[in-house]
């Protein structure tokens, strides 16, 4: 049974972040919101975590997890971020995007498409993904929560962002595979980031999210 946290969405205590970053430097799993979707997570350089993250939402090894940073500047120690790269994701964060970049050897290979080298980052624009990121001083790894009730209650578990379960809905679904719920009180959504790939010379918009409209002018 997860152990949960209830935290201020605009105004966090600093105490429960403080329980809460202790959890995950622990090797915790935790199930948070962010300025997207509820997201199932852990300190990125925790590896148990991370093999615990793909094993919940059975991904395979060569489908790269997206994880979070706090800013632009800290984006660059994970990623190799060319010029007309930088100045997309200057315009764009902190927001709904997902950035595939070329990973540096700071990414570990769990997180990371193993043939292309790549790994997925957001720098998102919410209070307490910013407030867990700054006590932590690592990213957090941040993969979709949303698992279809048929597909969990049968043991193979996926990620639909149709889903209509409430909060308490995830919460009681989600409370045997986690270590901690972080509980701000705030209702699913159900609206993805945009993804756009950096990675080449062309960028490109692989999926269209929220603020997509905002990303096709710089992309």
């Amino acid at each position: 049974m997860a152990k949960i946290f209830t935290v201020h969405p605009d105004n966090p205590q600093i105490r429960r972040i403080e329980e809460i970053k202790s959890a995950l430097s622990s090797g915790a799993v935790m199930l948070y919101p962010t300025d997207t979707v509820y997201a199932i997570g852990c300190d990125l350089n925790a590896r148990s975590a991370v093999e615990r993250v793909r094993q919940i939402k059975q991904l395979a090894n060569d489908k790269p997890l997206t994880f979070l940073c706090p800013s632009l500047s800290n984006v660059a120690t994970y990623a190799f971020v060319s010029d007309v790269a930088y100045r997309i994701m200057k315009r764009l964060i902190p927001g709904p995007y997902t950035f595939l970049l070329p990973a540096t050897k700071l990414v570990p290979r769990l997180a990371q498409n193993p043939k292309r080298k790549t790994t997925g980052i957001r720098v998102p624009n919410h209070t307490v993904c910013l407030a867990l990121l700054t006590a932590l001083g690592n990213p957090i790894i941040s993969t979709s929560a949303h698992l279809p009730p048929d597909e969990l209650d049968n043991g193979i578990v996926g990620a639909n962002p149709e889903s209509s379960l409430s909060l308490v809905e995830l919460f009681d679904r989600l409370d045997n595979l986690v270590d901690v719920i972080v509980d701000t009180g705030e209702e699913p959504t159900y609206d993805v980031s945009t993804i756009l790939d950096l990675t080449g010379d062309q960028p490109m918009i692989t999926r269209q999210g929220l603020g997509w409209e905002a990303a096709a002018t710089w992309v």
